[in-house]
């Protein structure tokens, strides 16, 4: 390791043991620095990077403090790396969201409460209405996968999948199905969705899921190599497909 991941790994370890715990704050830089025996500078740069990863946040005027350590502050960048990615990493992540939404979409049948009953009700109606408003469809789909998860009542997964569900490459698919008269297709697997968890079947609920994460997968294997109008990519084949 570098100088800098070992001073990085240093500091997690003072917050693993209970040294430093959620919500502490940091002692003086140069008391710290003399404490792990690292330059000032080498802290600096720790510190930054735990900064960046959410391990730690800078209170301006106050000081350096650990975060809460909750995983949707920890997982958040599990959304920004799978914004970045492109191509047959997409499909990867994709296969992934088809081995855990299923089963994190049974697990919300057996708990969700009538209020996010209704909040999935409403935006599979606004889903309906704005078949053809692709910027609609996918605030909506977003919103209302997100609503699922929230009702498995676990942060950690909820926050997993939340991540894994990227909202720019939900756009690029509905856009695709917009333009092939299939969005219709996608809004009825939704409803079927909705019905498995308003009739609290888990069995059910996993199956429909199941069937509507494959169907986007099977779009993005048919259609990843094309722009959204549907037309070959111009791209040199080695070069990866990137999403428009």
């Amino acid at each position: 390791m570098s100088l800098t991941e070992q001073a990085i790994v240093r500091i997690r370890q003072l917050i693993k043991d209970g040294t430093l715990p959620p919500g502490a704050r940091l002692p003086p830089e140069q008391d710290l620095a003399a404490e792990l025996g690292l330059s000032r500078n080498l802290l600096r740069e720790a510190v930054r990077s735990l900064v960046t990863t959410r391990v730690l946040e800078v209170r301006r005027g106050d000081g350096t403090y650990v975060t809460s350590l909750k995983p949707e502050l920890l997982l958040e960048g599990v959304g920004l790396a799978v914004e970045m990615m492109r191509g047959d990493d997409l499909l990867e992540i994709t296969e992934v969201r088809r081995l855990f939404e299923p089963v994190a979409t049974a697990l919300a049948a057996t708990r969700i409460t009538p209020g996010q009953l209704a909040e999935l009700e409403r935006h599979l109606d606004a889903m309906i209405t704005a078949q053809d408003d692709v910027e609609a469809l996918n605030h909506h789909d977003d919103a209302f996968h997100r609503a699922v998860f929230e009702a498995t009542g676990n942060t950690s997964l909820c926050a997993l999948l939340g991540g894994i569900a990227s909202r720019t490459l939900r756009a690029r698919v509905w856009r695709g199905l917009v333009e092939e008269n299939a969005a219709g297709r996608t809004i009825a697997e939704h409803a079927a969705i909705y019905q498995a968890l308003a009739h609290r079947d888990a069995a059910l609920a996993q199956a429909t899921a199941l069937v509507h994460v494959s169907t986007t997968e099977t779009w993005l294997r048919d259609n990843l190599g094309r722009t959204p109008s549907g037309t070959p990519s111009e791209e040199p084949p080695h070069e990866p497909t990137r999403i428009r």
